[in-house]
């Protein structure tokens, strides 16, 4: 473990993550290359009493990853990814982007399901559930997952399958953070091949056409992800990205064909690695951005009617994806996530670079989701942002919020591990479920 303290080289590179708000100071920042230096980081942050955030990619909005005169644990050393070709597993370290990821795995043809920007962390995606364009054919990432290796609050390193500690492989797979820093990711992988289709179609603000393309996504193989996005208050662009044979992907664009005439028609055969990364552009480091969600049990056409709904102020770009398939043949109390009979997830979020900027860029990105919000049930919890303990009971149902406690109780009673969408033990009940202190940033 190198301990790296304010003022000496990499301080700065290691604390700058992906939100440009996120401007915390640690007091130390553990770079840790094993399971034991997880370990040794841990009781250090114990025995000293520092508010310990544990980094990887660092796309978590508020920057839980960055403790103001804290200890950060920085993963980003354990980041190898060893495929197993014969067995078509992936052991993945805690430090990993999905890059990484996609790129050892591509040349065999073989993928799991692994988010829509190539430099997100594996294990911020995976331990939230994690969506990507292969969920619908194979399950979420937290799906895929056969074992974690996990660092436990008193430094106990320890196998999570569902045969090892099988309460805590159910924690795990979905509930966040909250139970300790995992290492070590086993992935099932599938053979997805290595080519894509995307179709975006660009039109007017139309109820009609977002009513129509809602109505083929509901009958759409598995292998097609529905996506639609409303941008800028006056373009509506609405599509689907095919994982596999783009031919066989191709039939679905005569029916695309008949939503109207569009502005335009993008249909492009990629490779599943441009896939993954063709958003990375977009998703700049340093730019300051909120973001707000919800889960759609339906796509109704009241809730196609409050999506398109502008008022003035700054407008927020919204995105809907769809659910389904696979998600939902999970039975839904095999895992921590929640909510697998949701449609579609939607998003409204904000980009910036103005500081003067933050109140309004925040307030007008809450407003345009509170549209969506008579219509949702349940939230993505790596979509919340600031929204505290009332954020995280959006994201869990009663029962698996109170399951999730109790759980939180036998591993990590003293709740040391609470940068994060907390689940608080009922022995620290009053603990401040919010970003660090002193942070600056939403």
């Amino acid at each position: 473990m190198i301990l790296i303290r304010p003022g000496e080289p990499g301080y700065d590179e290691a604390r700058r993550v992906w939100n440009g708000m996120v401007d915390r100071r640690p007091r130390l920042i553990a770079r840790c290359a094993t399971d034991a230096d997880v370990a040794a980081a841990v009781r250090l942050a114990r025995e000293r009493d520092l508010e310990l955030g544990v980094r990887c990619g660092g796309h978590n909005a508020v920057g839980f990853a960055v403790p103001e005169d804290g200890l950060m644990i920085d993963l980003r050393g354990m980041d190898g990814v060893s495929v197993d070709r014969e067995w078509s597993t992936a052991r993945v370290g805690g430090g990993a982007l999905l890059g990484a990821l996609d790129a050892a795995t591509q040349p065999y043809g073989l993928a799991t399901t692994a988010g829509n920007v190539s430099h997100t962390g594996v294990g911020g995606l995976t331990l939230g559930g994690g969506m990507g364009w292969l969920a619908r054919a194979h399950g979420l990432a937290c799906d895929n997952v056969l074992s974690y290796r996990v660092v436990t609050a008193d430094g106990t390193v320890v196998t999570a399958s569902r045969d090892e500690h099988p309460d805590l492989f159910w924690g795990l797979r979905g509930g966040g953070g909250n139970f300790g820093v995992v290492t070590e990711f086993e992935f099932r992988l599938h053979p997805v091949g290595t080519r894509a289709l995307s179709a975006e179609y660009t039109f007017d603000p139309s109820a009609d056409v977002l009513r129509a393309w809602r109505d083929i996504s509901r009958s759409a193989p598995r292998q097609a992800t529905f996506d639609a996005s409303f941008r800028d208050g006056d373009t509506l662009v609405v599509g689907f990205v095919w994982v596999g044979d783009p031919d066989a992907g191709r039939a679905l664009t005569s029916e695309l064909n008949a939503l109207g005439t569009p502005r335009s028609a993008v249909v492009r055969e990629l490779s599943y690695l441009d896939l993954q990364t063709r958003d990375d552009t977009v998703q700049k480091h340093a730019i300051r951005r909120y973001s707000a969600g919800h889960y759609l049990p339906e796509l109704t056409d009241a809730a196609i009617d409050a999506f398109l709904t502008v008022e003035d102020g700054f407008v927020p770009n919204q995105g809907l994806q769809a659910y389904g398939g696979a998600i939902a043949d999970v039975p839904d109390d095999d895992a921590a996530f929640g909510f697998r009979g949701t449609e579609f997830e939607y998003g409204a979020g904000m980009s910036w670079t103005d500081p003067a900027e933050d109140p309004d860029r925040i307030a007008d990105a809450r407003r345009t989701a509170a549209h969506l919000a008579p219509h949702a049930a349940g939230v993505y919890v790596n979509m919340l942002a600031d929204e505290g303990a009332a954020g995280v009971r959006r994201a869990y149902p009663p029962a698996k919020l109170a399951r999730l406690t109790a759980l939180k109780d036998v591993y990590d009673p003293d709740n040391v591990f609470h940068l994060n969408q907390n689940i608080r033990p009922t022995s620290r009940p009053d603990y401040a479920n919010s970003t660090p202190a002193s942070s600056t940033g939403p």
